[in-house]
């Protein structure tokens, strides 16, 4: 059994109740339970989320609830409602069997609550009276004590149309705190703008606990009353009132006369099955609980189906992808892994001259004295090495091998993104620079050697160029430029990209969401956006850290490829030596002949060799690059994930628990 909350001695004054074995007190039925455990369950998960005023109506309920329960469950509480002259006091009387309500025709006549109690078969109705604020000289028992009405307790109104403001108030007060409420009217106003609008219409969701009165039928004539009582059918169907015809649970609708008796018999039936049921005080309420879920409705329940597709979740490791140049590090770990791969299995002379042109700083990383345009095909068999842009030792060929590092390819893509200028991409760095890094937080603009790029013209310029692949700083022509130009971190200009990201996700997650939902959607995910630029720039420094050196493992056919070359390259030696010192007389003249073989094997065998290794390099190179590709891609989503995703997961997920608990305290 439920214990009272606060155990008192009966007193008769209306204080506290000390429990009372298997009696008084009793819980909320099943059904109802159900619904106020989830009710308070949603109010306790949406705190943070909505204000208070809109969870103070269903609070309120709660605390009705815990008050009803906590007093006696066998009895009703029935008040008598009406307007000035409605006859609700003569009614009261007729019902008492006495006249314990003055009646009159000074108006209003009653100024205070009265109060007649059938004596249930337990105690507990003066903790009823008490919470109603019916004084103790108002409190009355019944005349003949009939035992069909055992249990009830008829409470008197004020006219809910006085013109002493308080008694309005004292009306509107207690009917929030009755089990049920019959409604008296008269031939004259029962069509009142007041009593339909004020009352009637916005109760119509508690017509199981209604009765409508049409009082003073013996001043009609005829079939009159008929006639009226079809009209205020008419009235309150017009209301949403519904009525209980044919079995079906609503209002019931009866005419009466409380000064000839005319019909008080049957009202009188009605309210004693309507007490033996001891079910008013569930149906008020589980009416005050569908009142409450009606108003919150629109904080619950989203306009479409929510939540984050996998479309979104795809689109958004992609923005994420391209802000750190996923697809250029890939592609420029395909470059390195063709020079590495050029390296290991070019002819000797080859490799002396990439040493040399690294060393005085000709060609930079990327386009050295190896050439990666000649092994990708686009220079010659010699590895003249031409750049990006066509020509030797330009711009992009001085920056280094990757571009003076990460930040020009995360430039190069946000530029894309921004319509492929240059300009675009320096006016956003000059318009996030600041904010990035002058907002007292370490901003991404770190140089490779982890040191702050000075800001000029808006601009920030590279002054620590990142240590290339290769191991080499770029040249001082890297941080210059062909041109004169400064390098752009490309870094700061890809905040607009996952600023604009995370809005996208954001958008797409709180879409169709209830506003307070929504709102707390798109604040999850700007929490987690905060330092999330700075994340991605540290995965992706990771990941370019993991790919210098290049391979981890080299294949064994680059091996064999340089032991070829080195045979080739002696062949060639040697026939040449053989050649020279047959024309210098050295040999026998015709020892040219002898020599001739070797040395075209040697001189023609090893560019061969190299372009055959060009050609089974592609495949692997680009496997590399992919994986390289790969594994940035699966870091940055990795970060969006932890610091936007889940988080916006996370509320997504309070939200569908709150809406089940709103689902159940609706009672959908």
């Amino acid at each position: 059994m439920v214990q009272p909350r606060s155990p008192g001695v009966e007193d008769g004054s209306g204080g506290g109740y000390r429990w009372v074995a298997d009696g008084g007190r009793r819980a909320a039925t099943g059904g109802l339970r159900g619904r106020l455990d989830a009710l308070r369950e949603l109010i306790a998960l949406s705190r943070t989320r909505l204000d208070g005023r809109t969870l103070e109506g269903a609070g309120r309920v709660l605390e009705t609830a815990d008050e009803r329960y906590r007093l006696s469950g066998e009895h009703t509480v029935v008040a008598i409602a009406g307007a000035t002259g409605s006859g609700k006091s003569s009614l009261f009387n007729a019902l008492a069997g006495a006249n314990r309500s003055q009646v009159g025709p000074r108006r209003p006549t009653t100024a205070e609550p009265v109060a007649c109690v059938w004596p249930g078969s337990r105690p507990g109705a003066e903790g009823l009276l008490h919470r109603l604020g019916v004084p103790a000289h108002r409190r009355h028992t019944p005349a003949d004590g009939s035992s069909e009405l055992h249990g009830l307790i008829l409470i008197d109104l004020p006219d809910h149309d006085s013109s002493a403001t308080e008694h309005r108030a004292q009306v509107d007060r207690m009917l929030e705190l009755v089990d049920a409420v019959i409604w008296v009217v008269d031939p004259e106003k029962y069509a009142d703008a007041v009593l339909h609008e004020r009352y009637l219409r916005p109760l119509a969701g508690y017509a199981e606990v209604m009765f409508v009165v049409l009082n003073q039928v013996d001043r009609l004539p005829g079939d009159a009353a008929d006639q009226v009582v079809d009209d205020l059918r008419r009235l309150l169907d017009e209301d949403g009132l519904a009525l209980g015809e044919h079995g079906e649970p609503g209002a019931a609708v009866l005419a009466l006369s409380a000064a000839t008796g005319r019909g008080v018999g049957e009202l009188r039936e009605a309210l004693g099955q309507f007490v033996a049921e001891r079910g008013a005080a569930d149906r008020r309420l589980a009416a005050d609980v569908d009142a409450a879920a009606e108003r919150l409705r629109s904080v619950y329940v989203a306009q479409s189906q929510v939540g984050l597709t996998e479309r979104a979740r795809a689109e958004f490791d992609d923005r994420l992808a391209e802000a750190v140049g996923a697809v250029a590090t890939g592609r420029a770990a395909e470059r390195d892994w063709l020079r590495y791969a050029e390296r290991a299995c070019g002819s000797p002379w080859a490799r002396m001259r990439g040493r040399r042109g690294s060393r005085w700083g000709t060609g930079g990383s990327v386009a050295g004295a190896t050439g990666v345009g000649a092994f990708t095909g686009a220079g010659g068999p010699t590895g003249t090495g031409l750049t990006d842009e066509g020509r030797v030792g330009g711009p992009r060929a001085r920056m280094g091998r990757m571009g003076a590092g990460r930040g020009e390819r995360r430039a190069a893509a946000v530029g894309q993104t921004c319509g492929g200028r240059n300009e675009a991409t320096r006016d956003e760095v000059g318009r996030t620079g600041a904010g990035m890094t002058g907002a007292g937080r370490a901003g991404p603009g770190r140089s490779g050697g982890g040191r702050i790029a000075p800001w000029r013209n808006g601009m920030r310029r590279s002054v620590v160029g990142r240590q290339g692949m290769s191991g080499h700083l770029p040249s001082a022509g890297a941080v210059a430029g062909g041109g004169g130009e400064p390098t752009v971190d490309g870094r700061a200009a890809a905040r607009p990209v996952v600023e604009q990201a995370v809005r996208t996700v954001a958008g797409e997650a709180s879409h169709g969401l209830p506003a307070p939902w929504a709102q707390a959607v798109r604040e999850a995910a700007d929490r987690g956006a905060y330092g999330l630029p700075e994340a991605l720039d540290r995965a992706a420094a990771d990941a370019e850290e993991s790919l210098r050196g290049g391979p981890a493992v080299k294949p064994r056919w680059w091996t064999v490829a340089a032991s070829l070359q080195g045979l080739l390259s002696v062949l060639q030696v040697v026939g040449l030596l053989w050649l020279l010192g047959a024309v210098t007389g050295v040999g026998e003249g015709t020892a040219w002949v002898s020599g001739l073989l070797p040395a075209l094997v040697g001189s023609v065998g090893g560019p061969t060799l190299a372009w055959l290794c060009r050609v089974v390099a592609r495949g692997p190179a680009r496997r590399y690059g992919q994986d390289a590709e790969r594994r940035l891609r699966s870091a940055a989503a990795g970060c969006g994930r932890a610091r936007v995703l889940e988080p916006v997961a996370a509320e997504l997920l309070r939200y569908r628990e709150v809406r089940e608990q709103y689902a159940v305290a609706s009672g959908a």
